[in-house]
């Protein structure tokens, strides 16, 4: 659909600006209506221009130049335009040529004013956009991930720490490996919107509460994260129970595989719970750590399970 507008000029500026303009307007799809395209003799003054050209118009043009502001016929159409705009919502456009003054009517408006009249491409886009609504805007990006993500308090671990923690436990379970390389998860921080050295920091600081075990010492590591850390059991154990919606249904009813049905492997109960193999690993090994179980890992990734204590059996009590 081309949108019509309506030029509004006087007859001095037709030829030095106003017919070029509103060719330029046709040429890029606005259906621009100009007198002396559109009235031939015989043709009602009134109704072609009132009736069909204003009436029908989305956009108004309003050239403004020393010539036209003297004009009455001028002021008629504009007192027209303005009554359409209150009426049905018409786009008014003041073009100011000659650095005339603007009419009162139209100084709460925002004008176009074109000081070259043979260098006008820019001021032309800008009239273009304006009657088809568009604008060079950017389009709006993601919210950085770290204002979006689902977040549960763990400890005393800042946002930030909570969020690596996070990342770093997702990231373990889904490739099965506590083992991580931060620069493949994290890179330049840019997935969760912090930069890589308030990341460095946040992997010493978990480190230091005992969240994670870092392979080397990150000091004099430059910008490069120089290091590779696990997620440790206390780590892990902090994340299932503040991110894993079901993790307490999850450990009861792997204690109660083991004690009640005696189910010894850990792919053996993967085949029960469907659940990830490390949740399954993580929660065998915290079984182990308080001595309710213990487990024999094989170099395959087999865990059994053996020697089950009567602690573990109270559980279920």
């Amino acid at each position: 659909m081309h949108p019509k507008v309506f030029v509004s000029h006087a007859s001095e500026d037709k030829e030095r600006f106003v017919t070029n303009f509103a060719t330029k307007l046709r040429e890029n799809g606005v259906d621009a209506w100009l007198d002396k395209w559109e009235m031939l003799p015989g043709d009602s003054l009134v109704d072609k221009i009132f009736e069909e050209g204003l009436k029908e118009a989305k956009a108004v043009i309003i050239v403004l130049s020393n010539y036209s502001i003297k004009k009455p016929w001028v002021r008629e159409e504009l007192n027209a335009s303005i009554v359409a705009k209150l009426s049905k919502g018409t786009k008014i456009i003041p073009i100011v040529l000659d650095n005339c003054e603007v009419p009162q009517s139209l100084v709460s408006t925002l004008w176009e004013s074109i000081p070259d009249l043979k260098d006008y491409d820019q001021n032309f886009k800008r009239v273009l956009s304006s009657i088809f609504g568009a604008t060079d805007k950017p389009a709006l990006g993601k919210a950085p991930a770290h204002t979006t993500s689902v977040y549960h308090e763990i400890g005393c671990l800042t946002k930030v720490d909570n969020l690596v923690l996070k990342e770093s436990c997702e990231y373990a379970i889904e490739n099965d490996d506590v083992m991580i390389n931060p620069e493949s998860l994290f890179g330049d921080g840019e997935k969760l919107g912090f930069s890589r050295a308030e990341i460095k920091d946040c992997i010493e600081v978990l480190e230091q509460n005992g969240y994670l075990d870092v392979s080397q010492n990150l000091a004099g590591g430059g910008e490069n994260y120089s290091c590779h850390f696990s997620v440790t059991t206390y780590g892990l154990d902090n994340y299932a129970r503040s991110y894993v919606p079901d993790y307490s249904e999850i450990l009861e009813k792997i204690v109660s595989l083991i004690v009640n049905e005696n189910i010894n492997s850990n792919t053996s109960i993967q085949e029960k719970v469907a659940k990830p193999i490390l949740i399954i690993n993580h929660i065998l090994n915290v079984l182990e750590s308080s001595s309710h179980l213990k487990l024999f890992k094989t170099s395959g990734g087999i865990v059994q399970i053996y020697n089950i204590s009567a602690s573990l059996r109270r559980v279920l009590a």
